[in-house]
Formats: structure tokens, sequence, C-alpha cells
């Protein structure tokens, strides 16, 4: 059993990882705010762009003639994930719930005779994903020196993607990470981006459908604009991982919190009967000596 001593020391721990849980937890809470305000307003420009991409392909009938990046190679034999996560952890299961669908589709893919390459976004997403696929991770993107995330830096991870696949290092590369949705649901989402998989052209309610005439032409615009089309997908998948992570983060750490509460309680409560029981003991022991006298 242990002594008064060590339960005083156990407690005074306690209460100090208590206070450094809090801490952590308004913190995240504060970083919150701005994040999901970020996230929120790339949503509209990602998805309008998405829209605009879509309906210029839906005029493209050569895919021979039309970019690379639209059609893709043709072949479905090599498959990159680029796996986007956290730079720390603390933050409950945000980084192990996107490592566990990119590890579920690669070992799909592997299954099937496919050659499976990673990109990795983010040390904990590393981490986790060596330990079964070490040999399949090619690179590995580290932001941790990035305190606030900018546009360029979703240009450097979209180049190297496009680098790659224009040498031929992959026929379809697939973006994971996690969409945020609230402070406690963050869903993990899987985003095909080589080629693009645009959502099917909706009909228009009543009358005939509008129609474009393109200056510059269809193609060159594709040019241009799938590139950059990539590059803000990924601005979008970091912006979104970044406001799940502090949400994340303050659920885990009020959950620490509400657990290092409950624990100081249940050990003060044992010190108190520990405590007690010894005064007692003496008591009893006082007394029986008086009586021997």
């Amino acid at each position: 059993m242990a002594s008064l001593k060590d339960m005083r020391v156990r407690i005074a721990a306690t209460k100090a990882t208590q206070k450094i849980t809090k801490a952590m937890q308004m913190v995240a809470a504060s970083k919150l705010r701005r994040a999901q305000a970020t996230a929120e307003a790339a949503r509209p420009f990602a998805e309008r762009m998405e829209k605009v991409l879509g309906n210029i392909a839906s005029t493209v009938t050569d895919l021979e003639s039309a970019p690379k990046l639209l059609g893709g190679t043709g072949r479905d034999q090599v498959h990159l994930l680029v796996v986007c996560t956290g730079e720390r952890g603390l933050c409950g299961p945000f980084n192990s719930a996107i490592v566990r669908l990119a590890r579920e589709r690669a070992t799909a893919l592997m299954s099937e005779g496919k050659e499976v390459k990673i990109f990795c976004v983010g040390r904990k997403g590393h981490e986790q994903l060596r330990r079964n696929f070490e040999k399949q991770i090619i690179e590995t993107v580290d932001l941790r020196g990035v305190r606030n995330l900018q546009f360029e830096h979703a240009e450097g991870i979209a180049s190297k993607v496009i680098a790659l696949f224009e040498q031929g290092g992959f026929d379809v590369a697939t973006l994971f990470f996690s969409r945020f949705k609230s402070v406690i649901a963050q869903v993990p989402t899987a985003l095909q981006i080589v080629p693009p998989v645009f959502e099917a052209k909706k009909e228009a309610a009543a009358g005939a459908e509008a129609s474009y005439e393109y200056e510059p032409d269809e193609l060159e615009i594709l040019g241009e604009l799938l590139p950059r089309n990539l590059a803000v997908q990924v601005f979008r998948a970091l912006l979104e991982n970044n406001a799940s992570f502090y949400g994340a983060q303050m659920t885990a750490m009020d959950n620490a919190t509400r657990n290092a509460g409950d624990m100081i309680r249940k050990q003060t409560i044992t010190y108190n009967r520990t405590r007690q029981a010894m005064i007692t003991k003496e008591l009893i022991e006082i007394i029986s000596g008086a009586e021997a006298l």
C-alpha cells in the first residue's frame, strides 16, 4: 500500500496534468475559431472551381488531345495516396482515422495486384504508415515549422505530385484528409485528384441549357486551370485538416481534464481514508497503552 507521501505526490502530479490539459483545451478553442472560418471560406472557391472545370471538361470529346491531367494515363495500375495528417498528437482519433482510411485503401489495392505509392503530408501520418508500408512511402512533407498555412505550401505539394505524374510515376492519385463538420465530428475523406472526378452535370430544370463560348479554347483553359485546381484541392485539404485538428484536440483535452478531475477525487478519497485509518490506529495504540499502565 502506498504511503501518505506517495499519495500526496500522486495527487499533486494529477493536478499539474489537469492544469496542462485545461490550458491546451483553451488554446485549441481559441485557434479553432480562426481555423474553422478559414476552412469554411475556402470551400465555396474550391467547389466552384471544380464545378467550372467539370463544365469545361464535359465539352471535351477528344481526350487524346486534352491535357494529361484530365484523362490520366488510361491505366489503373499504379496508385499514389497523398495522406494529409497533423504534425502533433494529443488530438484523439484525428490522425489515426485518416491513416486507417488510407491503410484500408492501400490494402485493398494491393490485394487486387495494384502498385501503391504513398506521399505523406504530416509527421504523424508518416510515423503510423511506415510500420506497415515503409517501402511504399516515397516522400514526406514536414510542416512543423509552419504557423499559418498559405497557398504556397499547397502549391509546393501539388507541384511535386504533378512532376511525379509527368514522369510516369503513377496512374491515379487520391487525396486523404479529414473534413471538418463540427467540434465533435471530423469526417475522414478520400478525394481522387488525378485524374479528377467531376460531379455529373445537372440538367437544367426548365428550358434549353446555356451554351458557352470560351476564349481561349477549352483545352488551353484546362491546361492552365487543372494544375491550379490540384493545388486548390490540396490547400482545401490542409485547411480542413487544420480545423479538424483543433476541434479534435479541444474535445480530447476536455475529456482529459474531466478524467483528471475524476482521478483527483478518487485519489483524495483514498488519501483521506488512509489518513483517517492511520490516525484511528494510533489512537487505539495510545489508549491500549494507557489502559495497560
